[in-house]
Order: structure tokens, then sequence, then C-alpha cells
């Protein structure tokens, strides 16, 4: 038991760590987006510098900032130079220690699912390493050919690869896991970027000025290409961040449309942001279109996802094997041995210390009070967790059958 109470502390702090260093990474990232797309051309009276390229003026905090952007470099560099990258590498370590912690250390519960591919822990843990590290070396290697110069058909490419990253992934591991490898994939490639082009470009500008060469402009277009690309990369990450508390996303039949659906909207929903933070003269509809777009996926997700209207009084399809009327002795004694053992006041299930979402299911009333979401769960195939208690299909078809008669003691 104390040794599940300090993993569960490991947890929480690694979590916390996590999301605190995210914070300031997407933050920062999204602030900078927002600061080139504000730039304005110098005023009368102005920088006389001719490498000055634009300026912004804001007030917060109770006072005026006047931020100037060069075009490649100032004459001298300046005594303090402030650089962005910690919070980027802070965010992937402490993400990927958490992959290790819960994907991989316990891959039988979170990573694999017998139904889906049975696979030994080994090899699915394999499995997730290469697929982060072949989604770099071929993104990277696409960023790098002739194809990047053309950026919408680099867009359009990535978007064919990543799609079919979603397919096999979903066809690989558990929902959840391919949903996190997924994320992580696309997280593995946004700190890449910063470690191995966006970064380097910037210490060759500063050493450039050190040796008095004149800095050369292309690390720095690079590193710009890669930021805009992290850009759309955030909200599909975020999504994936919190997609383990939504079974009906990764739990779906089709789940890897809704990963693609999902990343879609939010890589729409970022780009009406980046255009609407544009000078005027980018037009409405390039605020209006991706936003439309994003709505208009999101909107179809919502329908397709949707349980028909009759779902709490009509019987599921899934259950009509299922003859006879089902006693609910018998659903509690299903729920006994195969819910219960996580979802107790004090759990029996070895790596859990505290009910899963505080939901406990020991006596009817509780199995009762908390009816959708056993529903929802067992039809999405979410629980029991990777199935460690073993439920049986019949098991399954038994408890929705009864909740499908109306659930009555």
């Amino acid at each position: 038991m104390m040794l599940v109470y300090a993993g569960e502390w490991v947890g929480l702090l690694v979590r916390w760590l996590h999301v605190i260093a995210g914070i300031a990474w997407i933050g920062a990232s999204f602030y900078f987006v927002w600061l080139d797309n504000h730039l304005q051309p110098l005023e009368a009276g102005g920088s006389a510098d001719p490498r000055v390229s634009g300026e912004l003026w804001a007030v917060h905090g109770g006072g005026f900032y006047r931020s100037q952007k060069y075009r490649v470099a100032p004459a001298t560099l300046p005594a303090t130079l402030h650089w962005f990258y910690w919070e980027a590498y802070t965010t992937w370590l402490s993400g990927f220690a958490l992959l290790c912690l819960l994907y991989f250390w316990q891959a039988e519960a979170y990573l694999i699912d017998p139904a889906v591919m049975p696979l030994a822990k080994p090899m699915a843990v394999g499995i997730a390493l290469a697929v982060l590290v072949a989604s770099w070396l071929i993104y990277d290697g696409l960023c790098r050919s002739a194809v990047a110069r053309r950026p919408r058909a680099l867009a359009a490419l990535l978007a064919v690869l990543v799609a079919a990253e979603a397919y096999f992934l979903t066809h690989v591991f558990s929902g959840r896991g391919a949903y996190m490898i997924f994320g992580a994939s696309l997280g593995t490639l946004m700190v890449a970027n910063v470690l191995f082009v966006i970064i380097p470009g910037q210490r060759e500008l500063v050493r450039a000025k050190q040796q008095g060469r004149e800095p050369d402009a292309a690390p720095g277009l690079r590193g710009k290409q890669r930021s805009v690309h992290n850009t759309y990369f955030t909200l599909p990450v975020v999504f994936v961040m919190i997609s383990n508390h939504y079974a009906m996303t990764y739990g779906a039949r089709y789940n890897w449309m809704v990963l693609l659906a999902m990343s879609f909207a939010g890589a729409c929903i970022r780009a009406a942001f980046v255009a609407r933070h544009k000078p005027r003269e980018s037009g409405r509809v390039a605020i209006a279109l991706p936003a439309a777009l994003g709505a208009v996926a999101l909107g179809a997700l919502i329908f397709a996802l949707a349980p028909p209207l009759n779902s709490v009084t009509s019987t599921p399809a899934s259950t009509s094997a299922v003859a006879t009327p089902v006693d609910s002795a018998q659903v509690l004694l299903i729920v006994d041995h195969r819910c219960v053992p996580c979802h107790a006041t004090n759990p029996t299930e070895p790596g859990f210390s505290a009910a899963p979402n505080g939901i406990i299911l020991e006596t009817m009333d509780e199995i009762l009070a908390h009816l959708p979401q056993v529903q929802q769960q067992l039809a999405a195939h979410a629980m029991p967790l990777g199935n460690l208690t073993g439920m049986t299909e019949q098991e399954r078809s038994t408890v929705l059958m009864w909740i499908g008669h109306g659930a009555r003691p």
C-alpha cells in the first residue's frame, strides 16, 4: 500500500510539472506568434535603424511596452539576451516520464487491448518508442526536402501521414493508449523542432554577431517554418491530454476518425486565431473559413457520436443475444467481480489506491447513481481498464441489457 501511495504522489507531481511547463511553453509560443502578426511598420520619428522590420506598442500591468523586431540581427548584441527553450524541454521530459509511469510501466492496463491486438508488454512499448522516433525522422526529412519549398504540398503530405499514423495506432493499441502515443508523437515533433532546428538557428545568429560575420538569414527562416508548424500542432496535443476523461472519443468504433476530426478542428481553430491577429489586409475570409471548417468538423463529430434518442429505454443492439430478463442480483455479482476491484472505497486491484474518478460501485444504490457513466464506459469497451478483471462479452451484454430495460433493482 505504501508503494502505491508513493507512486500516486510521483505521478501527481510529475503531472503537475508537465502542466506547469506546458502552460509556460504554449503561452510563450502563442505570444510570439501573436507578436509577429501584430508588428507594424515604423512610425515617422521612430527607430532610424534600417535593420528593424517592425514594432508593436502594448499596454499591460499598469505600463506601456514597445517591442521591435530586427530583420536578422542588430548592429551589436545586448548584454542580456533572453532565450526560450527550457519550457519546451521540461514539458517533453515530464510528459515522457508520465508516459513511462503509466502507459509503459502499466502497459497491460493503459496501452494494450487484447481485443485490438494481443501484444506482449515489451513489444507494445517497443512499437510505441519506434513510432516516436520514426515520426520525427520522417517529418524532419520532409521539412528538409524539396517539397518543403511548397508549403501547401508539405501540409497536405503531413496531413496524410498523420492520418495514417492515427489509423495505425488505433489498430495496434487500446483507444486510450493510441490517443496518448499520437499526442506524444506530435509533442515529440514540437520539442525536436525546438532542440534541433529553432534553437540551433538562433545560436548561429548569435555566434555570427559575436564573430563579426554577417548573419545568414536561412537558419532563422527554417526556425520560423518549424515554429509555424508547432503552433498548429498545439491544440491537437492539448485535446489528447484531456481525451482520457472522455471514453466517447477513444472508445468510439472509428476512434481514429474521431482523433483526426478533433485534431483537424483544433488546427482550424488555431488557424482562425492566427489569421485574426494578422494585419487587416489578410481579409475576413482568412478568418472565417478555418473557423467555419473547425465548427463543421466539431458539429459533424458531435452528431456522429450521439446515442439514439431512445437509448435510455431501448435495448442496446449489442445485447440482443440476451433473451431473458436480467436479474439485478446477477448484475450486482458481475459488477462486484469485474468493477469493484477498482471502483471501491479500498480498491484491491494492484496499482489503485483510490477509485478512478471517485466512482464507487459497491452497492446497488451506488451503481444506479452512476448509471449513465457505467453504460457509456461499458458500451465503449473503455472499462474495465485494459479489461484487467477479465469481463466477458456476455457479462458486458448482460449489464447493458439490464440498463436498457430500465435498470430496476
